[in-house]
């Protein structure tokens, strides 16, 4: 802490003192002596007057408290801001006016170890030009290298720094450079000196300097870690906003926290149409992106995640309104919102175009397959028409022969083989007889992919097709090509039952009967209805009301139902629309 000036602490003072005892051993003047003492004394007055810290107020603690008063308020100052270049000039500013220094600069440590000047400036605060940022390096690097303060009071007479060029050349006197450490580590120095020798550095002016310089590491060390942290969010905001992958972040309120614009795109949503305010109680929620027919599933997810479980559906059929889109989502529970709630992170991908390729590419491979089950069944009908024909031409040419008797075995022959073709036919056409491939199955996923892929058929088009699922649906026990036969008939039924309906519907609701175990599918229609004439005979074979109908789709679907040990019944009434209701077991055993 500050001493005295009649304490003979100071380098510049012990020279001083040591040239006047020279002096008086030199001359015995008692006057001249005198007039040596008094131009000492003028000089220590005049000392004092710029180093207030030498000052005889020193022993009662005056300046002391004066000094830590300075440095709680640096200390405020500095801790005032985050940003690391307003830190390093109010560090700077400060240290200049503490310690009236003529010149002040701060360096910070690069990442190669070298010194890098951030800031300077001069009694006057004028921030020196980088032309002027001459300095002792060797004191600086010194500093940075073993973390320890230097400090000399006369640089021109001290034999450590006396033939050093920049000392030389600018003329120092005072140089006191002090590490900025962290944990023992240093990541810079603080340097300021005096070319004038009537304001010197004291001792009591390094301890000070290194108590500034531990309040201002601390500062530059918050600075930089913020910086840090500001960098890696405006990366990690970056990849969240240039992501072709949709990703909402919301709280356990369902308030919105982060959404992308692939979300946006997704949901076909302006960015101006959600408010993303500061204030939570001001920003949108999940619920205003989605139609309210769809929260129920939506909040099903979310409640999952945040249970602490993570769910995943990928094959999500949204419809924004515009268009049906199918999407992929995860829900995933976080604990690290900026709020300390917990919340869920939604990873949301399109595949709308990759389900359509799907499609296409499984149409192809059944035309394929058709195509050859249809090369397969002409083979297998021209082998009998082969014998039928054969059989035919013999009877002709006994009959012409008058060969009698051998026609009775070219008949039997033609017989023969028609009955073998009723039975391949009626075997083609008796689904019942096909096998079955039972598994558990989703059935609002059957039916949603369903409805994707025939909407775009002409037929479809101008119908309003609602969906009603319960929320506790659970996987049944079904063949998934029968049942999506079953459906697809029903739906072609309905819409060939509405030709002139001026606002055509289909109505296809799901419910499960937990006390019967058992799944409940209504498909009903606004359209003509039927009569109970023709209701009794509807899943008659061969019957039907079309022109062109073969009388086989209910009958089929009828079988294909019974083969799930279900039923299906039908309640219609004549301009007021009919519904088909099928019942299906969850387990098929």
């Amino acid at each position: 802490m500050p001493k005295s000036a009649n304490e003979k602490t100071d380098r510049e003072v012990v020279l001083v003192s040591e040239d006047i005892e020279s002096d008086v051993g030199h001359t015995t003047d008692r006057l001249e002596v005198g007039n040596v003492l008094a131009e000492m004394e003028k000089a220590l007055n005049d000392i004092v007057s710029d180093n207030p810290r030498i000052s005889p107020k020193t022993e009662n603690g005056t300046v002391r408290l004066d000094d830590l008063k300075a440095v709680l308020e640096i200390s405020l100052a500095i801790n005032s801001t985050l940003v690391l270049d307003e830190i390093l000039q109010v560090v700077m500013l400060k240290a200049v006016e503490l310690l009236l220094a003529e010149r002040g600069f701060v360096m910070l440590l690069g990442q190669d170890g070298s010194l890098q000047f951030k800031t300077a400036h001069n009694l006057n605060q004028d921030e020196i030009s980088q032309e002027s940022f001459k300095i002792s390096n060797s004191i600086a690097n010194r500093v940075a290298q073993t973390g320890r303060s230097v400090y000399t009071s006369d640089a021109q007479e001290d034999e450590r720094y006396a033939n050093q060029q920049s000392v030389v050349e600018l003329n120092l006197r005072s140089i006191m450079c002090v590490p900025l450490k962290i944990n023992n580590r240093v990541i810079g120095v603080i340097y300021l000196d005096n070319s004038s020798q009537a304001k010197l550095f004291l001792k009591s002016d390094l301890f000070l300097f290194e108590l500034f310089a531990q309040q201002a590491a601390i500062a530059i060390h918050n600075a930089q870690l913020h910086s840090g942290l500001s960098r890696l969010k405006q990366y990690n905001e970056d990849i969240i906003a240039q992501s072709p992958v949709g990703i909402i972040v919301i709280d356990s309120d369902y308030t919105l926290i982060t959404i992308n614009e692939a979300s946006l795109k997704t949901f076909q949503i302006d960015r101006t149409e959600i408010n993303m305010a500061d204030d939570n109680d001001q920003r949108s929620r999940l619920f205003d992106l989605i139609p309210e027919s769809e929260q129920p599933s939506w909040r099903k997810m979310i409640e999952i995640a945040l249970g602490g479980g993570e769910f995943r559906e990928d094959r999500y059929f949204h419809n924004t309104g515009y268009e049906e889109k199918v999407l992929s989502v995860k829900a995933t529970p976080t604990n690290s919102l900026p709020s300390n709630k917990s919340g869920v992170i939604l990873v949301i991908e399109d595949v709308t175009e990759k389900v359509v390729l799907e499609k296409y590419v499984i149409l192809s491979e059944k035309l394929v397959a058709k195509g050859e089950m249809a090369a397969s069944i002409g083979h297998e009908l021209n082998n009998y028409l082969t014998i039928i024909s054969n059989n035919a031409e013999l009877m002709q040419i006994n009959i012409d022969r008058q060969k009698y008797d051998k026609m009775q075995r070219n008949c039997n022959q033609v017989v023969e083989n028609i009955d073998k073709m009723k039975r391949f036919t009626d075997g083609l056409m008796d689904f019942s007889k096909l096998e079955t491939e039972m598994v558990n199955y989703d059935i609002k996923h059957l039916i949603e992919n369903l409805l994707f892929s025939i909407k775009s058929q002409q037929r479809f088009k101008g119908v309003n097709i609602r969906l009603s699922f319960d929320p506790d649906l659970t996987e049944i026990s079904i063949d998934v090509g029968q049942i999506q036969q079953v459906l697809l008939n029903l739906l072609n039924n309905a819409v060939e039952a509405m030709p002139d309906v001026d606002e055509p519907r289909i109505d296809i609701s799901c419910r499960f009967d937990h006390d019967r175990d058992t799944l409940k599918i209504d498909v009903a229609d606004n359209g003509h209805g039927m009569s109970e004439e023709v209701r009794q005979k509807l899943f008659q074979s061969h019957f039907t009301t079309k022109k062109d109908g073969h009388g086989l789709g209910l009958a089929n679907s009828r079988k294909i139902i019974l083969n799930h040990k279900g039923d299906i019944t039908v309640d219609s009434t004549e301009n007021k629309g009919t519904t088909f209701s099928i019942v299906l077991p969850r387990d098929h055993d």
